[in-house]
């Protein structure tokens, strides 16, 4: 395809794939797309092992790194200190989560220990563990730096300029956009709230005309990718009609044979219905929509604590929805019911696992034929 983005990148078709699997990235980077690895759950270390990865599996093709350094979260700006994010977890959220597991026969005394191997995540959403991974990924022949939850720190923008590096931001309304626009960012994905993970309220149909406007207000000339719900061809090409320069996506890849999704968790996920997910402050923090089930029904029930702040309700959280799916894919039938993980409303066309590189061709014929058909009604 001939735009703007695709020369800018280097890519085939302006289809991207965020995922946390490497397998994924790559498939979806050798189809002619973009593969883009969320890197904030991993240590630099990791994070190594898995570019290098990429770099032999891509074939040479581009892909990129995304990470979450968000504007506003706890203990921003100060020394991250394990020991002090441990003791601030309230004990009525600890006792909640712990009682939630023990009705549906999970064990949850070891929840405490599970917490502590998950503290890079605190690290990662601070600027400073974030530089950590940059100077990892800009080791590699990275393509694409990519920031959810707010405007990149300065620094990481001026990396990335240096390097030759374009950066993205996900923005959910039009004044995100303005401010992502005057920070100097390369790419906005306009991150509708039918998108699985960290959402907006706006609907994708209406925020993206919105933000493609308003970048042409301010006179800028920065691609806007279209994210949320989108799993088929016909829907990008919709939001391309719009104004988009591609589309962004996340969902779609969560059933595709290479997915890291937990089994359990992804024959959930084909069974259920565009009305079978929830959008919730329950898991992170911060709005993010989810597989709605028991986990997050409990939550929103208003009989537990309310969501701490991010990182601190990652903490209450990930241990144990870690330890459900591993459960679950080992048949425990209470972890079953409880075992959940982002996923967008896009989920009810989501009806059979395929590979990535697969999704990817399908994307392209989907695209021709809504292409053609509005061909032909312009034709008359």
């Amino acid at each position: 395809m001939n735009t703007k983005i695709c020369s800018l990148l280097g890519i085939e078709f302006p289809l991207f794939a965020f995922s946390h699997c490497r397998d994924v990235v790559a498939a979806v980077s050798r189809a002619g797309g973009m593969g883009v690895l969320g890197a904030v759950t991993l240590t630099p270390a990791q994070l190594e092992e898995e570019l290098r990865w990429i770099d032999d599996h891509v074939d040479g093709k581009p892909y990129g790194i995304d990470v979450i350094v968000p504007n506003k979260i706890e203990g921003k700006g100060q020394a991250f200190d394990a020991e002090r994010m441990v003791a601030a977890l309230p004990e009525d959220h600890r006792r909640f989560t712990a009682e939630l597991l023990q009705r549906h026969d999970v064990d949850a005394s070891d929840l405490d220990t599970l917490r502590r191997d998950y503290l890079n995540f605190g690290v990662n959403l601070q600027e400073g563990g974030a530089g950590e991974l940059l100077d990892v990924a800009f080791a590699h022949p990275i393509k694409l730096i990519a920031n959810a939850l707010g405007v990149p720190p300065a620094s990481m923008i001026a990396r990335a300029k240096a390097e030759g590096v374009p950066v993205a931001a996900l923005v959910g309304t039009p004044d995100h956009a303005r401010r992502q626009i005057d920070a100097g960012v390369d790419i906005l994905v306009a991150a509708g709230g039918e998108a699985g993970g960290h959402c907006g309220e706006v609907a994708t149909m209406v925020l993206v005309p919105e933000v493609v406007r308003a970048v042409a207000e301010a006179g800028s000339e920065v691609p806007v990718l279209a994210a949320g719900g989108i799993v088929t061809g016909a829907q990008m090409a919709a939001a391309m009609a719009m104004g988009a320069a591609g589309a962004w996506c996340g969902s779609v890849w969560l059933t595709t044979a290479e997915a890291e999704t937990a089994p359990a968790v992804k024959e959930k996920m084909l069974a259920a219905t565009s009305r079978d997910t929830v959008r919730s402050k329950s898991r992170t923090g911060k709005p993010s929509r989810q597989l709605r089930s028991v986990w997050t029904d409990a939550w929103e029930s208003g009989e537990g604590p309310q969501p701490l702040p991010m990182p601190l309700q990652s903490l209450i959280t990930e241990p144990a929805l870690a330890k459900i799916n591993k459960l679950a894919d080992g048949g425990h039938e209470g972890a079953r019911t409880l075992a959940t993980y982002w996923v967008g409303q896009g989920v009810g066309l989501m009806t059979a696992s395929r590979g990535a590189g697969q999704v990817v061709q399908d994307f392209k014929e989907d695209f021709a034929t809504a292409y053609e058909r509005l061909h032909r009604l312009m034709e008359g």
